[in-house]
């Protein structure tokens, strides 16, 4: 795999903060991970990412408890 560069938030203002981190793959699908284990990759189909991205942006996920 080529060498990938992950974007992360820019509301993560910290290095630190753990959040996740995607990379755009020119051979197929989105890349995503966790920042705090950048060893465990997870992929998904560009339409079901971007069907993803339009939940969060409509607030789809705003009531999901983490704690």
């Amino acid at each position: 795999m080529s060498q990938l560069v992950w974007r992360k938030s820019s509301y993560s203002a910290h290095p630190q903060d753990d959040c996740v981190e995607v990379a755009a793959n020119p051979n197929g699908p989105i890349l995503y991970r966790e920042s705090d284990r950048p060893g465990e990759i997870a992929r998904a189909r560009p339409h079901t990412w971007s069907a993803f991205l339009d939940c969060v942006k409509a607030g789809s996920y705003d009531s999901v408890n983490t704690h």
